[in-house]
């Protein structure tokens, strides 16, 4: 008769628990799987498991994996329990190497994100450097060149910009404050405006473009939400943005209206542009874009628009398609964005240092040549 396993679990982890053992096809024991009443597995400790775990839980086992961040005498534990109490891997994707399985890769090909990556300089780039920006935007990841207009700076070969950029195969949107320069770019073929509001949206019924939509007023979801309904009347396609402020400028509000956007309308086409924090705030890009594209993923925000401006900024738009794939296949998994990838960890190893004083002095006596 096959062995009987007892997995002690904590709220978040189970889903994800339960996918990775039922993917482990003809395992060579039955399991059951017991959540512990805890949120977080790794808080588990030995003195928390003797109390809340009664016989019965356990009745007909033949051993119990505990998670490998647990903390604790488990010897003292299983003389406790009368039943062997094991610890298991520190992740649980690492199930299946516990096991002698290989672990599955995870799947980053899918993402759920478009990436506008943005020109900010195009009127003062000829056709040629346009191009060849937009190749380099495109092998980072974006699936849109935005052409950006500068304010009060005339740009004569927009039009020819445009075509060349459909000619090569980008999708484009152009991003402007002139209503003239959006009106051209609407009637250039542009894909995408940025942006229209309330008091403009009326150029959407002279274009076939996607509008992207912004409040009239600095921070006004009212006035964001007249527009989308203004939208709508006219039967043309949008895409809302509730515009995200810099640290010290309203960031936190920016990110609540973002919220309040997508509870009072699911399934709203959104957009988020991110360089207000990856551009503003002097700190590591990997991370940020990290934690913005968490808040993308939980919001399902399915455009985000990004820029390689400040020195430190450069690889934004590769990192940002690095964390939508990560944070979709995360999702997808109803788990954590932990051993997903290792790509926007670029200060900090996942796991440092796996050696000890000991083993490299072990290792360079044992070095002769």
């Amino acid at each position: 008769m096959a062995e009987k396993l007892l997995f002690l679990t904590g709220k978040l982890a189970e889903p994800s628990l339960r996918k990775t053992l039922a993917e482990m096809a003809s395992l060579p024991f039955e399991y059951r799987i017991h959540q512990l009443g805890l949120s977080v597995a790794a808080l588990m400790t030995d003195k928390m498991i003797a109390r809340r775990l009664k016989k019965d839980d356990f009745k007909d086992c033949d051993q119990i994996i505990v998670p490998g961040r647990c903390r604790g005498d488990l010897d003292v534990l299983s003389e406790q329990l009368g039943i062997p109490v094991l610890r298991g891997p520190e992740e649980v994707k690492d199930l299946p190497i516990y096991f002698g399985r290989e672990r599955k890769q995870p799947d980053l090909s899918r993402y759920d994100v478009n990436i506008f990556a943005e020109i900010v300089d195009a009127p003062d780039r000829d056709i040629d450097s346009i191009l060849e920006r937009a190749d380099y935007y495109r092998d980072c990841g974006a699936n849109v060149i935005d052409i950006g207009c500068l304010p009060e700076e005339k740009f004569p070969h927009m039009e020819e910009a445009i075509v060349a950029l459909h000619e090569a195969g980008f999708k484009v949107s152009v991003d402007s404050l002139e209503l003239d320069d959006l009106r051209r770019a609407g009637k250039a073929g542009a894909d995408y405006l940025l942006s229209l509001t309330e008091k403009t949206y009326h150029l959407a019924e002279e274009v076939d473009s996607v509008a992207i939509l912004v409040p009239a007023e600095r921070g006004s979801l009212v006035s964001l939400e007249r527009a989308m309904e203004s939208m709508d009347k006219i039967n043309r396609p949008w895409i809302a943005d509730p515009i995200l402020e810099p640290i010290h400028f309203g960031l936190t509000n920016s990110i609540v209206r973002y919220h309040d956007l997508r509870s009072r309308y699911p399934d709203a086409p959104m957009m988020m542009g991110v360089g207000n924090l990856t551009e503003l705030t002097d700190a590591d890009t990997s991370g940020i874009n990290a934690i913005l594209f968490g808040i993308i993923s939980e919001l399902n925000i399915t455009n985000v628009l990004t820029t390689e401006v400040s020195p430190h900024a450069r690889s934004a738009i590769q990192e940002a398609n690095v964390a939508r794939r990560m944070m979709f296949a995360a999702r997808e998994d109803n788990s954590l964005p932990r051993d997903f990838s290792s790509d926007l960890l670029v200060a900090h190893e996942r796991r440092p240092f796996p050696d000890n004083a000991e083993d490299i002095t072990e290792l360079a006596g044992n070095i002769k040549d």
